[in-house]
Parts: structure tokens; C-alpha cells; sequence
């Protein structure tokens, strides 16, 4: 089905009302509109085709079920919908036991990518390319508690709070951790450009 904007939240909003309504043909249009920007966000949390699939089933399945609940003063229908994915790809890790962890390659090379359409000359692609390799060197420097809570905290987009339900850990550990490792991240960070 061809929209004219497909992620227009007037249009989602609409899409979830029906959803709520058990409207099949508005969910429909829902998933066609969302679902492949839904997925590769997944796909990043889960870096699988399979296991991104999986949790992409699970949210929209969530999605079906919960639409009534959706409150539109509280969070943007894509923002809402991106939770619920978030939450059933972690639910995913949880269940393999395979805790979120920053591949510092893989960071190093996304990162490089996005800034690379970004830069506004040679001079400033070099310097940000610069900033990006210290940046991974400095995260790998990390303990791996330490560098999974800011990853899951910056990279993912979590509160503290949710950062301790995701590691199972007391919320105090997992600020403690934070504010630490953001210190080392500072230190390392000077360092690297003296």
C-alpha cells in the first residue's frame, strides 16, 4: 500500500487508533509503514536477520495487543513502537544470556560512516575520523560492566533505571559504573589529544 508519508505521526496515531479498534486493515497499513525502519533497529540491538525478526514478531504482536494503551501525549507513536522493540530484542538477549556489549570495531566503523556525509572538508572528516578511533580506544580501555552500562546508557538510549533492569544490577552499582567509566572515558579521551 502506497502512502504519501508513511511515518507521519498524525498518520501512525491513526494507524494505532484502528489497532486499538482491532482494525486488521489499519494495522496493516501500520506495520507496512514502520516495520523495515522497526527492524533495522533491531538488527543493530541484536546485529542477527533471525533474532531481529524474531523481535520484530514480538512487538508487533505487543503492538497489536496494547494499541488501546497507547497514550499519544506521552511518546510519539514511533518512539512508543521503538520501546516495545528495544524491549523484545532485549528480552532476546536476556533469554540467550547474552548481555548487550559494545563491539568496538563495529562502533569505530559506524561511527566513521555517519560522520563521513557530515564533514565539511578533508580537514574536518580527518579530525572527526581522529575523535571516533580515540573514542572507540578509550571505550575498549573500559571494564566490560563499565563500558556495557554506557553503551546500553548512550548507544541505546536507556535511563539508569532501565540500564539496572537490563543487567540485573542495584541502580546505585549501575550509576556508580557510569559516572566512573565516564571519567575514565574523560582522562583517556585528554590523553589522546595531547
Amino acid at each position: 500500500m502506497p502512502y504519501a508519508q508513511p511515518n507521519d505521526p498524525e498518520q501512525l496515531r491513526t494507524w494505532l487508533l484502528g489497532a486499538a479498534r482491532k482494525d486488521a486493515q489499519a494495522f496493516q497499513a501500520l506495520y507496512l509503514a514502520t516495520s523495515p525502519k522497526l527492524f533495522g533497529f533491531a538488527l543493530r540491538i541484536l546485529h542477527k536477520h533471525e533474532l531481529a525478526e524474531e523481535a520484530l514478531q514480538d512487538a508487533f504482536v505487543a503492538i497489536w495487543h496494547a494499541a488501546g494503551r497507547y497514550e499519544a501525549t506521552l511518546a510519539a507513536p514511533m518512539t512508543w513502537m521503538t520501546a516495545v522493540v528495544r524491549n523484545k530484542a532485549f528480552d532476546i538477549l536476556r533469554r540467550l544470556d547474552a548481555a548487550p556489549d559494545i563491539d568496538v570495531a563495529r562502533f569505530e566503523a559506524e561511527v566513521l560512516g555517519n560522520v563521513e556525509d557530515t564533514a565539511q572538508g578533508p580537514a574536518e572528516a580527518l579530525q572527526t575520523s581522529s575523535d571516533a578511533r580515540a573514542l572507540a580506544r578509550c571505550l575498549a580501555g573500559l571494564e566490560k560492566p563499565q563500558r556495557q552500562a554506557i553503551g546500553l546508557a548512550f548507544f541505546h538510549d536507556l535511563s539508569h533505571d532501565e540500564v539496572a533492569r537490563q543487567l540485573a544490577l542495584p541502580l546505585g552499582t549501575v550509576k556508580t559504573w557510569i559516572r566512573r567509566g565516564l571519567m575514565k572515558l574523560k582522562t583517556c579521551l585528554a590523553r589522546e589529544a595531547a
